[in-house]
């Protein structure tokens, strides 16, 4: 068996010879001595708590190519993210799964050091960990997808989700000490998802440090390692979860082996953190009071990380909330006041003396000149005060003239804006009443129109080609079976896109600008025909009489017959191309006798919205309830529920203000157009836009069971290749009636 010199020697060879770089060569040699000086493995006996006999892993580390995992899970590992006592984080491709709409194929891997799992028993307790955290579906916690054993090296990994950006410790090494209310910002997302952890799961992390605190580059905050990482420093497999943490932000009851995890741990640890991000370090025993805090404040953060886990707050978010309340004026403050009040003291002493001084030499001054003029005065008096009697009555008189004359010109210049005024509301009524007068008639003959139309196209219940509520359904020309089931459509006219109060709730629920885009400018489109619609999109059923009435085979990457998750012939089809989809329709439409063909984009809006002008059909907001998407997220302030990971089956959920279901969520459904990045020379008649754009692509509409609610609404606009299949697109039939 080599040693670890040789082993070291051989790298050290390897090296030199410019085969291998400096950073790769001290990676694996640090994996070596780690190796080397492990703990040793556990008894025998404790090596049977593991289905898998354990077996070393790698010691010399990984590189960027390769491939681990089980046969049919492989990860090719692209770069390494971090290294440390956890392990190695890579950041890796997925190499058994397909990329979908809007989701990418990469993953973080967390490998697991030998050390930590050479024992079975300690192997099987952070697989309990990772099996735990995969509950967790937070959107400020790192999602744990899946944990896996490499064959060819026995290495236990855990998949994750695969951020941008870098952690706490690296923004602190980079900018220093952080100001009070940046740093609370920063850990309010951490309160939140630790209050989630412990109401809904019971879970308390128990190590949180700047290094397992994450900012993505787009401002999220995402927490790190929940327990995984607790489990792992624990000395030994069976110690108390408890036991372990980081020194520095370890509470002191931690040590103790019949220590309970509460939240009272984290909120010691956070506290720790506080001081740390305004005062760039760890706190000392007597610590001093961080820059920035007033001593109300200081009082309550010092509170968060007392001896006594009784006296601390019972969160990490009752502690936030504390440091906020405890209001009083900072010790800077203070002084700057003192030392205003001192001036301005100085400044009116000051002008006080200088007041005496100038009100002594006016009096002075001015018994002077009384001595001086005593005599002319009195002369003059008599004279001056009959003069000054004259020019005061004169000054009087023009004063109130010119008063008079502007109060005359003010009333004057005012009756002449009121006239204007009343004369141009009158016009405006006068115009306002005209234009409704033709609004009224236009939508009265609308509506006669619609009427008629209608009257003479919609089936009855009696008749053949109707069910019991007169929803159309045309049977096949053989007697052999029936098509989808029908709605009618009427014509109309409708406001196709989203209009700026709408976009500004979206762009608040996460959606991006560029997205957003795609839906203006908003604009009036006529729908000049009357038209059937499919009531549900194309079920697996009648997908599968199809596909044994004509021996089609797929070309797309996913089986429609097993997307991966549970179907029936009453759930919606999926793994159709756009080509796949046309062939169904010509097909149907030989079948019937009858046109049938994909709704145009301006048609499926309008039938989508069924007369509404909300962000669903249903309202501005939207639930678990009203349609199938992943619950886990919200929008608009709707309530928060499941996420079902899968279709389900038509009719489930309830229909629009027309009878259509599953118009929201389910499955993305084609359409004809092609894609283009807006409505800038769209057609305003309902037909299909198929000029310009990206003929290689056509829209998908209504989102799908996989994505999160703002990509719901009616007016969003998606696209994909035309010849590509994906287990969340479907789609829904069109037939002409005239």
């Amino acid at each position: 068996m080599q040693t670890a010199i040789d082993k070291i020697r051989e790298l050290r060879a390897l090296h030199e010879d410019g085969l291998l770089s400096r950073q790769e060569f001290d990676l694996r040699k640090n994996a070596i001595l780690d190796a080397e000086y492990a703990p040793a493995q556990e008894a025998p006996e404790a090596a049977q708590l593991h289905s898998v006999p354990a077996r070393a892993g790698t010691e010399i580390g990984l590189m960027a190519g390769q491939e681990v995992g089980p046969q049919n899970r492989r990860y090719r590992l692209e770069r390494l993210i971090a290294h440390g006592g956890m392990g190695q984080v890579w950041q890796a491709t997925d190499l058994a799964t397909h990329a979908e709409l809007g989701h990418s194929a990469q993953v973080a891997l967390k490998i697991l050091p030998p050390q930590l799992t050479q024992s079975a028993s300690h192997a099987k307790l952070l697989i309990q960990e990772a099996t735990r955290a995969r509950r967790l579906a937070h959107e400020h916690i790192v999602r744990v997808y899946e944990w896996a054993q490499d064959p060819a090296t026995s290495s236990y990994f855990i998949i994750m989700e695969c951020l941008e950006g870098e952690d706490l410790d690296s923004l602190l090494a980079r900018e220093g000490r952080l100001p009070l209310d940046r740093a609370l910002a920063l850990l309010d997302p951490v309160a939140a998802a630790l209050d989630y952890a412990w109401d809904k799961h019971g879970l308390v992390h128990r190590d949180i440090k700047p290094a397992n605190v994450f900012l993505t580059k787009r401002g999220d905050v995402k927490l790190l390692d929940f327990g995984i990482a607790a489990r792992a420093r624990a000395p030994s497999p069976l110690d108390a979860p408890a036991s372990s943490g980081t020194a520095g932000y370890r509470a002191p009851e931690a040590g103790n082996p019949d220590c309970v995890p509460a939240p009272s741990l984290d909120v010691y640890a956070v506290s720790m953190m506080i001081c740390q991000m305004l005062d760039g370090a760890l706190p000392a025993s007597n610590g001093h009071m961080p820059a920035g805090l007033t001593p109300r404040q200081w009082e309550a953060l010092r509170a968060g990380f007392d001896r006594d886990s009784a006296a601390r707050p019972p969160s990490v978010r009752a502690l936030l909330e504390h440091i906020r309340k405890a209001v009083g004026p900072t010790p800077e403050e203070v002084a700057r006041e003192e030392a205003r009040a001192r001036a301005e003291q100085e400044r009116r002493e000051q002008q006080r003396e200088r007041e005496l001084a100038a009100r002594r030499q006016v009096e002075e001054q001015a018994k002077a000149a009384a001595r001086l003029l005593v005599e002319r005065e009195r002369r003059e008096q008599r004279r001056a005060e009959r003069l000054a009697a004259e020019a005061a009555r004169e000054a009087r008189k023009e004063q109130l003239r010119q008063q008079l004359l502007a109060k005359r010109e003010e009333e004057v210049a005012k009756a002449r804006l009121a006239q204007e005024e009343a004369q141009r509301k009158a016009a405006q009524a006068k115009a306002a009443a005209a234009y409704l007068v033709q609004q009224k008639r236009a939508r009265a003959l609308q509506a006669a129109r619609t009427a008629d139309e209608l009257a003479k196209l919609m089936p009855t219940p009696g008749s053949p080609v109707a069910d019991g509520d007169g929803v159309l359904c045309d049977p096949f020309l053989d007697g052999a079976g029936s098509g989808p089931s029908l709605v009618l459509i009427p014509t109309g006219r409708f406001q196709m896109g989203s209009h700026e109060h709408e976009r500004k709730i979206a762009m608040a629920a996460g959606a991006q600008k560029k997205w957003l885009e795609r839906e203006t400018p908003q604009r009036w489109v006529g729908i000049e025909r009357p038209f059937a619609m499919g009531r549900y999109p194309v079920t697996v059923g009648e997908w599968r009489v199809f596909v044994q009435a004509t021996g089609w085979e797929p070309t797309g990457e996913v089986n429609w017959a097993a997307p991966g998750f549970p179907q029936t012939d009453a759930h919606p089809v999926v793994g159709v191309t756009w080509h796949d989809a046309r062939n169904y329709l010509a097909w149907l439409s030989a079948a019937t006798g009858k046109r049938y063909r994909l709704p145009t984009e301006s048609e499926w809006e309008y039938a989508c919205r069924a007369g509404t002008r909300t962000a669903f059909s249903f309202g501005d907001t939207i639930g678990p309830e009203q349609a199938n998407y992943d619950g886990t997220f919200t929008y608009n302030g709707g309530p928060r529920g499941a996420y079902r990971a899968g279709t389900t089956p038509a009719g489930m959920f309830p229909a629009n203000p027309w009878g259509l279901y599953d118009m929201h969520g389910n499955v993305w459904e084609w359409v004809q157009d092609v894609v283009h990045d807006n409505y800038e020379g769209a057609p305003l008649d309902g037909s299909a836009w198929e000029t310009g754009g990206d003929p290689a692509r056509r829209i998908l509409r209504g989102g799908s069971w996989l994505y999160n609610p703002r990509y719901l609404r009616s007016a969003l606009r998606n696209g994909f290749s035309s010849v590509l299949s994906n287990d969340i697109v479907g789609f829904r039939v069109v037939r002409d009636l005239l």
